[in-house]
């Protein structure tokens, strides 16, 4: 699927509003989770193990996220009702995320998108890509504390590639420092700008 095929994926159109940071406070921000180069090169083989495989990986995403309704509750409306076709919506878009966490070098187009992704979860523009009325909010707690499944389901993703334990490892570790780094940018909007 192409990325103009993914309902509501705007990385690098003109809607995308620039990031609140420049490239050298990025950097300095890669550089606190000991992102390297050799992590977007082990990220480029990832991806070519993990993108193929998008739909198994969210499969076992949204079955976690399916087992805790105090999950769903960020895809149903303000009395609780979960939003038919909701996540079936977004589901596109998650998957190019894996693909885009993959694709490095990372650009100021894709700083620019991880806060659009940011304001997507935040009140400042949830649900305006699908025009839904679900809760406005999802609480940056739940935001970080999704690093680790979405980390920790990975490793046996990258098991499925023909690598060593050690490059899985490497790979690992890079999509780990990755999503940490995404996660960081993410909480931008939950923060007065003088915090």
């Amino acid at each position: 699927m192409s990325n103009d095929q993914i309902p509501g994926y705007t990385m690098g159109e003109d809607s995308v509003q620039e990031a609140p940071i420049g490239m050298d406070e990025f950097d300095q921000l890669k550089q606190t989770v000991m992102f390297t180069e050799e992590d977007e090169e082990h990220l480029q083989e990832a991806g070519d193990i993990l993108g193929p495989q998008g739909g198994e990986i969210l499969d076992v995403w949204y079955g976690f996220v399916g087992d805790h309704d105090f999950l769903v509750y960020y895809f149903s409306q303000p009395d609780g009702e979960p939003i038919d076709g909701y996540l079936d919506r977004v589901r596109d878009r998650f998957v190019q995320w894996v693909r885009d966490t993959c694709d490095t070098p990372y650009d100021e187009a894709w700083l620019d998108y991880q806060f659009e992704i940011a304001r997507r979860h935040h009140r400042t523009k949830k649900n305006q890509a699908d025009d839904v009325d679900a809760v406005p909010n999802i609480d940056l707690r739940y935001v970080i504390a999704f690093i680790y499944p979405i980390t920790a389901t990975i490793r046996d993703f990258l098991d499925d590639g023909d690598h060593s334990a050690e490059e899985v490892d490497a790979m690992y570790h890079a999509w780990f420092k990755s999503v940490t780094l995404q996660v960081a940018l993410w909480s931008y909007p939950y923060a007065e700008e003088d915090w």
